[in-house]
């Protein structure tokens, strides 16, 4: 292996050194501690460190790094207390996941790392997201993520990497090309011969470095920061490098021909490194045995530390409440001024307002600025608030996602507009296993609100009709907001983007322009989980919300004999069961309307909890009415038999007579 020292001195080698021994050490150790099960599981980065290490160093201490499984020495270079690691790796409090989650599946505001999860992809559009809040800032840093190049078969690092170049996100993208993707082989993942040749197809700069050699890896990542900072732009970096152990231990490494092994193990970049410093007079086998017992004791100090820390102790009232960031709702009233306007002009209107209140608020979306929007929510907010904040984007809702949460961590709250709530199937991943469970995980809020144009009855058909709530209020750590008026649909977005954690903002297209209602023309908030009572009445108890609502009150007014508590639940999590049990235990009776099909969405849950909370109120079998088992069809006829309009009124009818 040729080094080549350039103008870096021999202090720096000698610090390059010092942070490629300390990850090889503890790796070793934590290999021993694995086969002796005080650990559970280790994915080895040995052979690898000098990619850590030199883009790491290359970094200022403020630049975000987002790492990987095989990234130890990013941790280890920002001096993060390894007893802090040790405990992260048991499970101990510790560490910072509180024993929720393990090894490298953190982040640390501290020390400006943001740890990946399993799904790998969104990790590109987290590290998009904390590079534009900079940009936006008028802020002059790099961000750096880390991918294998397994992880560059996912469709998340081909939307991130187009996004990063049209917008110039000042971000390397590096990836760690170590030969295979657990058990696959390169030739079975691409075609192409080096994955830098996909950066000409994004009209970005790209550059194959050799991973193995640690004094070329911070060379020219220093001088590519160097430069990112002063003109920000996005980077793909291929480093060259072999993984010496399994994906992970249990996995080992029977699938890898043995003079392939052979190879590389004569590349080892620390002993390379090592035998270098040594000709070259950097170093002394003396200074490097001092070195080594050195760190020898503070792993052992820190194992120490870790080892008698107890188990970790927590209930379930605990870990509830660590689902959520805390929000203190503060009341806004409105003012006495109204005016008569659509549910579509409602959100609109407390979006604006909600944009001049927090001036760094950022809306993405398809076609959302020049266009408008496609229902022309954002029309005109271009000319008001500008380009910076108001971003249209491509085809890309995943990438969207997980760009909202790298906003988030750096303080920056987002709204994500849908373009159809059906779309955000695309998104769905982020959405389920990074916002929802980031909090939960290590203590990071996640400040979105994704908006969902959504509801059947216009004639759109199975792709653009669908009320898919059910998908987001079985996923703890998300919020899911659905009103069914102009009043509620403004306050209760107002507070949705005020709220730091993710709200999923429901809006029935089909209502958009349908129904009027005189709203307050301030800035105003509605609380979320409080359902709204709109009729009173002893003979039953009607729940439903969206359209449901509006279906219940043609209903009861075509049927004024039936006297009736109808319930609009606004928010769906958190539900206001408090005020669905009220009226069941006053009328006895309780049916549940919703236009999602019937098994698996919100009525089976509410049915559940009645029955389990409320049995002994109850004079008859707890009645839901949804749409039929079937896709959304097109055809008028075909959609009135889909929904459950009709059918509520009959069923409606048979309950009170039971």
């Amino acid at each position: 292996m040729h080094y080549k020292r350039n103008s870096i001195d021999n202090a720096m080698q000698l610090k390059l050194y010092q942070r490629m021994l300390k990850p090889r050490l503890i790796e070793e150790r934590m290999l021993l501690l694995l086969r002796q099960g005080k650990i559970s599981k280790w994915f080895s980065g040995i052979g690898q460190e000098a990619i850590s290490i030199g883009v790491t160093s290359a970094l200022t201490e403020e630049e975000y790094i987002l790492p990987m499984h095989r990234n130890l020495g990013v941790f280890t270079a920002r001096d993060i207390p390894l007893h802090r690691l040790f405990s992260q790796w048991q499970g101990k409090a510790g560490g910072f996941t509180k024993g929720r989650d393990r090894s490298f599946h953190f982040g640390t505001q501290e020390y400006k790392i943001v740890g990946m999860i399993s799904h790998l992809g969104p990790q590109m559009g987290v590290a998009n997201g904390i590079a534009l809040a900079d940009m936006i800032q008028g802020i002059k840093k790099v961000t750096a993520v880390f991918t294998g190049e397994g992880g560059t078969s996912e469709g998340d690092f081909h939307e991130a990497l187009n996004l990063a170049s049209v917008w110039d996100l000042p971000v390397l993208f590096c990836i760690e090309n170590n030969g295979y993707a657990l058990s696959t082989a390169t030739n079975e993942q691409y075609k192409c011969k080096d994955l830098v040749d996909r950066a000409v197809g994004y009209g970005m700069e790209s550059h194959i470095l050799d991973g193995n050699n640690v004094l070329e890896v911070f060379t020219k990542v220093d001088e590519i920061c160097k430069s990112v900072r002063k003109n920000p732009r996005p980077i793909l970096l291929e480093f060259k490098t072999f993984r010496m152990r399994g994906h992970e231990e249990a996995s080992g490494t029977k699938y890898v021909p043995k003079e392939l092994l052979d190879t590389w193990e004569k590349k080892d970049p620390l002993l390379n490194y090592e035998n270098f410093l040594l000709d070259e007079e950097i170093i002394s086998t003396a200074e490097i045995e001092s070195l080594k017992n050195d760190i020898y004791a503070e792993i052992d100090f820190n194992l120490k530390k870790a080892f008698e820390e107890m188990p970790i102790e927590s209930d379930a009232l605990k870990e509830l409440n660590d689902l959520y960031a805390q929000f203190n709702y503060k009341e806004a009233a409105p003012n006495s001024e109204k005016a008569k306007i659509r549910l579509v002009d409602a959100v609109s209107e407390g979006l604006r307002q909600s944009m001049e209140k927090h001036k760094e608020l950022v809306v993405m979306g398809q076609d959302i600025a020049d266009y408008g929007g496609v229902f022309k929510v954002t029309e005109g907010f271009l000319e008001q608030f500008g380009r910076d904040r108001i971003r249209n984007t491509p085809i890309c809702e995943s990438i969207l996602v997980s760009m909202a949460m790298g906003l988030s961590i750096k303080g920056v709250k987002s709204v994500v507009e849908m373009q159809f709530a059906d779309f955000v199937s695309t998104g769905f991943n982020p959405i389920v296993n990074y916002l929802a469970k980031i909090h939960y995980r290590w203590g990071q809020n996640a400040d979105v609100v994704i908006r969902m144009p959504c509801g059947a009855g216009v004639g759109a058909g199975p792709f653009h009709s669908q009320t898919n709530e059910a998908w987001f209020t079985k996923t703890p750590g998300l919020k899911v907001v659905y009103p069914a008026f102009p009043y509620d649909a403004k306050g209760l977005l107002v507070t949705a983007i005020n709220d730091p954690n993710p709200v999923m903002f429901f809006e029935h297209k089909a209502l958009y322009r349908s129904i009027y209602q005189e709203v307050p023309t301030s800035y105003y908030t509605l609380p979320l989980g409080q359902a709204a009572l709109l009729r009173q009445g002893e003979n039953i108890t009607i729940v439903t919300y969206g359209m449901g609502v509006h279906w219940a009150l043609e209903t009861l007014d075509a049927n004024p004999d039936i006297h009736a508590d109808l319930i609009d639940l606004r928010t769906l999590q958190p539900l206001d069961t408090e005020a669905i049990y009220r009226s069941v235990r006053k009328t006895g009776k309780l049916i549940i309307l919703q236009e999602d099909s019937l098994f698996g969405g919100v009525a089976s849950d509410i049915s559940a909890l009645v029955m389990e909370n409320c049995f002994q109120y109850l004079d008859a079998p707890v009645k839901r009415v949804a749409s039929i088992e079937t896709p959304i069809p097109f055809a008028k006829n075909l959609e009135n038999i889909y929904l459950p309009k009709v059918r509520f009124a009959t069923e409606l009818l048979t309950l009170l007579k039971y």
